[in-house]
């Protein structure tokens, strides 16, 4: 495995934390506290440029490459999170019948706090089945703020 090198991501949402090797993203996540910044890798400078204009509302789709670290079953609900549309939302028993688990509510929504590449596996996109906003890693008020970015910027059929 290659040395994964580091940048920490200044967002309209604080700071966020990256890593990757030169091939792809292993990390993105919300952070407050100290990290350090180590190193270059191209993966780090191409998320840093697609979540600058992500957040002016100006990128619907990630291209940086990512590298799934996970159970077989965590992998399957990221890849499921993924093909979530930006703008829209999925409830956690939706997901849980996409993932052909119909009863495993709960182990999806295991599976979604487990997502260590906040925002590009777009876990904030997935609410609760009565409409609530439900959890996020990241903070409920950072999980509304990217639902509202969402909204506003959502394209027009």
């Amino acid at each position: 495995m290659q040395e994964l090198k580091s940048k920490i991501i200044e967002t309209p949402l604080g700071p966020m934390w990256a890593a990757a090797d030169e091939s792809a993203l292993h990390i993105l996540e919300f952070y407050d506290g100290q990290k350090e910044e180590m190193g270059h890798a191209e993966p780090l400078e191409q998320i840093a440029r697609e979540l600058k204009l992500y957040f002016q509302g100006k990128l619907k789709e990630f291209k940086t490459p990512l590298a799934l670290k996970g159970t077989p079953f965590q992998k399957q609900v990221w890849e499921e999170l993924l093909k979530i549309p930006y703008g829209q939302t999925i409830s956690y028993k939706d997901l849980a019948i996409a993932v052909e688990n119909p009863l495993g509510c709960r182990a999806v929504a295991q599976a979604n706090g487990a997502n260590n590449l906040a925002v590009i596996i777009p876990c904030h996109r997935v609410i609760n089945h009565n409409g609530g906003i439900g959890g996020y890693g990241g903070g409920l008020d950072r999980k509304k703020w990217l639902l509202d970015l969402e909204i506003t910027y959502k394209p027009q059929n």
